[in-house]
């Protein structure tokens, strides 16, 4: 059995390696490293993929949050409200801006932000709601898009982990996640679905006045050089990282079913085991539409381990030669930088005990049935003692 890794990187570039090698000494031997026409054309590309009038291609996703946010005018004080259960990228760019962020608990099902939890928070301040389509299963976007309006709030959607899923909505539709809320962003980091050989990140939007003044806050503020119309950053995706995603930007739909045939098979072995509770395929718990619905792109398989037995089943498998990682051991709301007098933990109870229950499973995709055998042998065994 080869080498089991959490991400098998090294394995998926194998097979795109003569494109990827050739595209990017054309990118060095052209010398247009910024802003090129590799870029251009992977912003097209993207587009017509996500069926979005607007890619504005930036250095990461963190900063594709951020110009998001600066995009839509947000000031100092307006409330954010967004998941408690994530990576802190989130409510990171919030603090950032002077913004304040409000988290929220979370579904204990799906682990995607609580509807109902989002609309107790609501206040007169409350601008924007940012869903984060966590480990790549989309979030309950027809709820969430049914409070923005109500209420008149933006809403930005955090798709760093869930490119290529498929929100289906209530009445059959289907769209992919991102281009649902007034404007969304992803991460290219190359642990991701569709990853880039660095950094980089994208903002999507089909508004048109939105877009232009996201185009211009990319770049200094500039529309014309040395006309600062607008106060701005410095963010552009490179054009090698823009290559190497052209590059896998045609197999993105293979690799994420690539993976939710992984998904399928940990949950056909492990599903059983009373110690553990397998991931959802559905957005959307209470809609029969989801049943079969293709949603969730497995950026990470987490499982919740519930005899209280998580830590000591991440140090066996450690042991054992097999990869494997806790997302998020400690909640936003009790992190140094984001504590707050406001919260009260009687409102975080799911969060609080998942970051005691998840552990994430290798996911990419070069998994073999052999290695997807062995890890949940080993799993079972373990909890069976």
């Amino acid at each position: 059995m080869k080498k089991i890794q959490m991400v098998d990187l090294q394995g998926q570039y194998q097979e795109i390696k003569e494109q990827v090698d050739s595209s990017i000494l054309d990118v060095v031997a052209s010398a247009a490293f910024v802003n090129g026409p590799e870029v251009h054309s992977f912003q097209k590309e993207l587009e017509d993929y996500l069926s979005v009038k607007h890619v504005i291609p930036c250095a990461n996703g963190t900063d594709a949050l951020q110009i998001a946010m600066m995009g839509l005018g947000l000031k100092p004080g307006d409330e954010v409200i967004t998941a408690d259960f994530t990576f802190a990228a989130t409510v990171e760019v919030i603090a950032l801006l002077q913004l304040t962020p409000v988290l929220v608990d979370v579904d204990p099902v799906n682990f995607n932000i609580d509807i109902a939890a989002i609309e107790a928070a609501i206040t007169p301040k409350t601008k924007a709601i940012v869903p984060v389509h966590l480990f790549g299963l989309c979030a309950n976007m027809d709820e969430v898009m049914d409070l923005a309006k109500k209420h008149k709030l933006f809403v930005i959607e955090d798709n760093a982990q869930g490119i290529g899923a498929n929100f289906t909505a209530k009445d059959g539709s289907k769209i992919k996640t991102g281009v649902i809320g007034d404007v969304g962003t992803t991460s290219f980091f190359p642990s991701k679905n569709l990853g880039c050989y660095g950094d980089g990140g994208a903002i999507f939007t089909n508004n048109d006045d939105l877009a232009h003044t996201i185009r211009g806050i990319v770049n200094h503020g500039m529309y014309v050089r040395y006309h600062h119309d607008v106060v701005g950053v410095n963010s552009r995706l490179d054009s090698i990282q823009a290559t190497v995603l052209r590059a896998k930007l045609p197999h993105l739909d293979r690799y994420n079913n690539t993976r939710r045939d992984a998904a399928r098979k940990y949950t056909a072995a492990l599903q059983a085991s009373p110690h553990l509770i397998t991931p959802t395929g559905k957005c959307d718990t209470t809609n029969s539409v989801c049943d079969t619905c293709d949603c969730h792109v497995f950026h990470q398989y987490t499982l919740r381990v519930t005899n209280g037995k998580r830590d000591a089943l991440v140090a066996h498998l450690n042991e054992k030669g097999i990869p494997c990682g806790v997302y998020y051991p400690i909640p936003l709301h009790r992190q140094k930088a984001y504590t707050d007098t406001r919260y009260n933990e009687a409102d975080f109870k799911v969060t609080n005990q998942l970051s005691d229950e998840v552990i994430s499973l290798p996911m990419h995709t070069e998994l073999d049935q052999e290695q997807i055998d062995f890890i949940t042998t080993t799993i079972l065994e373990f909890l069976d003692n």
